[in-house]
This record gives structure tokens, sequence and C-alpha cells, in this order.
């Protein structure tokens, strides 16, 4: 097999495989049955066909060579991509993150798919009948963690829970863990194989590079975040629709059909692991009315496929994860009630361009459009936008009053980042006006430039109607990238806040600057320059740009943090013991163990509320023993536990976090110091 075919395969297969797994998974979770053996023995076959529609090239004679989709491609092309993506996955397996003791999403979501490890469907029950029936003074809901009726109700879609429990099954704790730096490094790959498709094969080593080596990319690798599969199925999918252009003018109907189809499911698929994934495909929805109204043989498989993918997300959503959807309600109505208002913009659109009567007028435009001056101006357009978020902090600062209790909690969060890095305390500041410098702080001024320079360029040969392969990317890349510029939806301190970055913005940056680069050096060859000469300066050019990466993620990239995690909850379940039910009289404690206790112990657990008095506890303490089980109090200090049982220290640990910063990029980590006591009360 050529380094062509291997290497288009071999960026593509992680999409097609994570389709798969969640093709065969989501029905299992609804049915209760997302188990082991199930799920493995239902994904070996739609692995295998799934990955035989995506892979299969068209059909040659005996003495045909095989197609080589992204033409000549040297070995060590493919090679390099390969070793850049190994390196990434040992450094960031060594360095990943144990963030199991719920503090922020990635221990939300390890005890998510811990849950459905063990279990294997939802809701979670709360286990009254452990507390005697249940008691006015407790409570089960937990950051992340919802109480409703007699159930919890896990915060976030499943899609990521549903591949990190493959991990868990395979090899517990530790293996469920190691799922997000294979994804990371699954997300290289598929970068590096779009990079090949859209620029040329001899620069996938400097995009797969320049991606492994962003600040964002190397923190959210190490933790189980959402932004991982969405990372990988966007960009597979994108990658499967350059193939299909190409099987398409290669005649190849059945084949083109096929992965068309494929790749709207990874690309809707996203919404089943993040639901603000819904705003990312809506250009592809777009995309896919004008190839219907143009008669394209892949319009309507990628409709089709994007609408399975996109229903499948939606209802996981409103079936299992209902309560996340009402807490977002607030920008979930409006991107919902807006795909609506799209699909059906798209549909008349589709209707026009195929009537008769205004279709020709509507080409008439078009061509118009094609032929005018307004390419031009769109290339101005592109850059007086980033020049806009470039000024925007002089003349805007975006706040968000607290309309609800977490949202109060945010703000105080807020504060206290504020107050340690003295700045003014006002929990109402967002900081988005800064979203654009965010970007640089990651990928550098040369690349941002480059960027705007390649997106400004490349908008204005489409509307000339000139590289049609970049129609799709380009609309997905350029509407997310401003829309989350414009309002990035998240607490605002770093390195939290690249998860919003990582997701599309920074990827698509990468690629328009490759883009404008692998540009310059062709133009220079038409001038007359020799290989010698475009060739080193395609080495200074590659250079320019890695180096502001590389020097932003130094101080971060060899450094540990939340390392011990797991040991020590390992540790605390032990002393716990069986036949246990936990009752958590600390309010830090209860939330970040109430569902550590569920998932990893295996016991029931529950909460004190606010109003608790110390008589309300020992009233649950009987309760509890007349259920026949032996009650334990937990806090965060001896005198919270000492009154109801000599107290003993269950978790001492000593470790590191993620610094915490608002006004500059994040270096180092930041000293984290946890504490828990129990006691065991006496019979009563």
């Amino acid at each position: 097999m050529s380094a062509s075919r291997v290497l288009a395969r071999i960026t593509v297969a992680p999409a097609l495989l994570v389709v798969a797994w969640l093709m065969v998974s989501l029905p299992l979770l609804l049915a209760g049955l997302f188990r082991p053996g199930p799920a493995i023995a239902l994904f070996l076959p739609a692995a295998a066909i799934v990955l035989w529609l995506g892979l299969r090239d068209r059909p040659r004679g005996p003495d045909e060579p095989a197609p080589e989709r992204l033409g000549p491609v040297p070995w060590w092309v493919t090679g390099s991509v390969l070793a850049i993506t190994i390196a990434f996955l040992v450094l960031q397996i060594v360095m990943c993150s144990e963030q199991v003791i719920v503090r922020r999403d990635p221990a939300s979501y390890v005890q998510f798919a811990t849950w459905l490890n063990d279990h294997g469907s939802l809701p979670i029950p709360q286990m009254r009948w452990a507390f005697g029936g249940g008691d006015r003074a407790l409570g089960y809901a937990s950051p992340a963690f919802y109480e409703q009726g007699t159930s919890i109700v896990p915060q976030f879609m499943a899609g990521l829970p549903m591949i990190l429990a493959l991990g868990g099954w395979i090899g517990g704790t530790y293996a469920l863990l190691a799922m997000a730096p294979v994804l990371g490094a699954c997300a290289v790959l598929s970068f590096a194989g779009l990079t090949a498709r859209m620029v040329g094969p001899r620069w996938a080593p400097a995009g797969a590079l320049f991606l492994a080596l962003t600040l964002p990319m190397l923190w959210v690798s190490r933790s189980t975040l959402s932004e991982l599969p969405a990372l990988v199925l966007l960009l597979g999918g994108l990658a499967l629709m350059y193939d299909v252009r190409a099987e398409a003018r290669e005649g190849l109907p059945q084949s083109a059909r096929a992965k068309a189809f494929l790749g709207g499911m990874a690309l809707g698929l996203i919404v089943l692991v993040r639901i603000d994934g819904l705003r990312d495909v809506l250009p592809v929805v777009v995309i896919a009315g004008l190839l219907v109204a143009r008669r394209r043989m892949t319009g309507t498989p990628l409709a089709m496929g994007l609408a399975f993918g996109v229903g499948a997300g939606l209802i996981e959503g409103f079936v299992l994860s209902r309560p996340y959807l009402k807490y977002l309600h607030a920008s979930f109505d409006p991107l919902l009630a807006m795909t609506v208002l799209l699909v059906a913009a798209t549909a008349a659109l589709v209707g026009a361009l195929r009537w008769k009567v205004t279709g020709p007028r509507l080409r008439r435009i078009g061509a118009w459009v094609s032929n005018g001056r307004l390419p031009g101006l769109a290339a101005v357009l592109t850059v007086l936008v980033m020049i806009g978020f470039a000024v925007r902090p002089y003349f805007q600062t975006v706040r968000r009053v607290p309309d609800n209790p977490d949202d109060q909690l945010n703000a105080q969060f807020i504060e206290s980042i504020q107050r340690i890095e003295h700045l003014t305390v006002d929990g109402t500041r967002q900081y988005s006006e800064l979203s654009l410098y965010w970007v640089i702080w990651y990928i550098g001024v040369p690349a941002l430039l480059l960027a705007t320079f390649g997106a400004a360029l490349l908008v204005r040969r489409l509307l000339r109607r000139q590289s049609p392969e970049w129609l799709l990317p380009y609309a997905v890349f350029a509407f997310t990238t401003v829309a989350v510029l414009w309002r990035p939806g998240i607490t605002p301190d770093h390195p939290w806040a690249t998860r919003r970055l990582i997701g599309v913005v920074i990827p698509g940056l990468l690629l328009f600057a490759v883009w404008a680069l692998a540009w310059v050096f062709r133009r220079m060859r038409r001038l007359g320059y020799g290989k010698r000469v475009t060739g080193a300066a395609a080495v200074l050019g590659v250079a320019v740009l890695v180096v502001p990466i590389a020097v932003a993620s130094a101080g971060f990239m060899v450094s540990k943090s939340d390392q011990g995690e797991v040991a020590a909850v390992r540790s605390m379940c032990d002393r716990l013991g069986p036949g246990r039910s936990i009752v958590i009289v600390d309010r830090p404690t209860a939330d970040r163990f109430l569902q550590v206790v569920r998932s990893m112990c295996g016991l029931p657990a529950a909460r004190t509320v606010e109003t608790a008095k110390p008589q309300d506890v020992q009233r649950v303490i009987g309760k509890i023993y007349a259920a026949g089980r032996r009650p334990v109090i937990l806090g965060a200090e001896p005198q919270q536990v000492s009154p109801y049982g000599p107290p003993a220290q269950v978790i001492a640990l000593r470790t590191r976090q993620d610094p915490r910063t608002l006004l500059k990029a994040p270096s180092g980590t930041w000293t984290f110091n946890l504490n828990v006591w129990m006691s065991e009360p006496a019979h009563p």
C-alpha cells in the first residue's frame, strides 16, 4: 500500500470508529443495556462495515494501480505524521491528569462514565432506602449531577462518557483516564489528514506539529473533556467530505453516497458529544441544501447523515439530559430555534433554486456576485472583522449579571481569582472582549496574521467559484470562529477557557495559516525562485509559526496536575467498607465526593441541607441503623464529624492543580491540598 493511501486512510479511521461506537452505544444506553458484552458484540461488525464503506477505493482492473486520493506522497510525510502523533500520545499519557474528584467538568465526566461502566443505565438512583427512606435534612444533588424526583441525572451529554466507558471496561479507572490522550492523538492525526487534503500532503506534518504543540491541545487532551471526540468527528467528517468530492468527480456514485452519509453522520454526532455542537454544524445544513438544489448525488446522503447524527444527539439530550438542557435554556432555546429556522430557510432556498421561475434568476444573481466586486469586499470584510475583535476591548466590557444559583457561584469563583491576581473585584466580568487575545496567547501573532490573510484570500476565491473543496470547511471554521470569539460562553479563567478555542477556532485558524503559507511559496515558485530557495523559505516559515506556539506551551508541557487522586479515592473507599450509608455534612466535600462515593465506592451517599442541625443528623443516623446499614459521616475537618464519633482522616491529598489566570496566558501549576475526615457513629 502506498504512503498516500496509508495517510488518507489512517486520518479518517478515528472518526469512523467513533461513529461506529456511538451508533451502537446510544441505543443500548437508551434501553438500559449499555454493558460490555452487547456493546462490543455490536461494535465489531458495525466498525467493520463503517470502515469498509469509509475507506474503500474504487474497483480497478488487475493491472491498474491503486488510486491515490492525495496524489503522490513520500513516505517521510506519512512517517512524520505518525511519529508526531505517537510522540504526542506518549507525552500525554505520561502527563495525563487524574481528575476524578469533582471540581470541574473532567471529573464529572469520569464519574458519569464510571457509573455507566458499572451499571449501564440512567438515571442514577438516589437510594433513599439506604437512609431509612430519606429525610428532609438530606439532599442528593451535587455539581453536574441534578436531583430529579427520586433520581440523579448527570449534567452532560452522554457521548464522551460512553467512549470513556470503553476504556474503563478494558483497564479500569486508569485506562478510562487514558482515553483522553488517545482521543487527543486521534485529533492530531485527523488534523494532519485534513491539512493534507486542503493544503497538500507535504504540509500535513507541519499541521500536526502546530496543533500538537498548542497549549490548549496539550491541556485538553490530558483531561476527560468533550472537545476531544467532537474535534475528531469534526476533522474526520470534513476530511471524508473532501474524499466524497474526489469520488463524485471519478464517477463512483455508490462509494460517494456512502461516504457522504458517513461524513454527515460524523458531523451530526458532534451534538451527541456537545450540545453546542449544534451551532458548529449549521453551515453544513446550508451546504447540504445547496448540493440537493444542484442535484448533486451526495447532497441527500449528506443531509440524511447529518439529520441522523443531530437527531441522535437531540434524542439523548431530551430523554437522558433534560435538566442540563433546561439549565442551558437561555442559550440552547435560541440555538434550537435558529436551527429550525435555518432548516426551513434552506428548504425554501432549495425549492427556489429548483423552480424554473426563480432558479434561473438566482443563478444569474450568483454569477453577478462572482464577477463583481463582492468577492474583494468580502476579503476586506474578513480583515476588518479581525481588526474589530482586536480593538474590541477598547470599546466594550462584557458583563453578565447572575440570574440563577449556578451563575452566582460562577461569579463568586471569578471574584476569588480576581483577588488572587489583585484585580478589581467584579464577578459580573466575563472578559469575552479579550477572546482574540486569548488566541494570540496560544498560536502567536504570525499565525494569526497568516490565518487572517488566508481566510481573506479563500473567501474571495470561493465567491469567485474557485477552490470549491474549501466551501464546507471554510463555512464551518469561519462561522464558528466568529461566533465563539464574539461570545465564548465559558468561565474566563485559563487554561479552562481554552476549551472554547480548541474545538474549532484554533484548528481552523491554523489550517488557514498553513494554507496561506503554502500559497506564498507557490507564488515564489511562479516568480522563478528555485527549489532550494523556496524550500529554505518554507522551513523558515514553519519555524516562524512554530516558535511562538512552542514558547507559549513550554511551561505547561511538562507540568503534571491532579496526580494521586485515583489512589486517594480508592484508599477512602477501602476505609469506608461495604454496607455503609454515607452522609456528608460539609458543602465543599459534598460537592466533590457525593457522586464519587456512588460511582467509585459503590455506596449510597447523601448530603445535609444548609439548614440541617446536629440533631437532624442524629435522626438520620438512627434511621440508617433502622434500615440495617451502618452510617458514616464525612467532612473536611475533624470538628465537623467529631460530634458523631471519633474522627479519622481518610484523605490527605497534596498535589498540584491547573492555574487560573484572567489577563495572561497560564504557566506552571498551583498547589492543591485536600483533606477528608470520617466518623462512624455508634448505634443509638
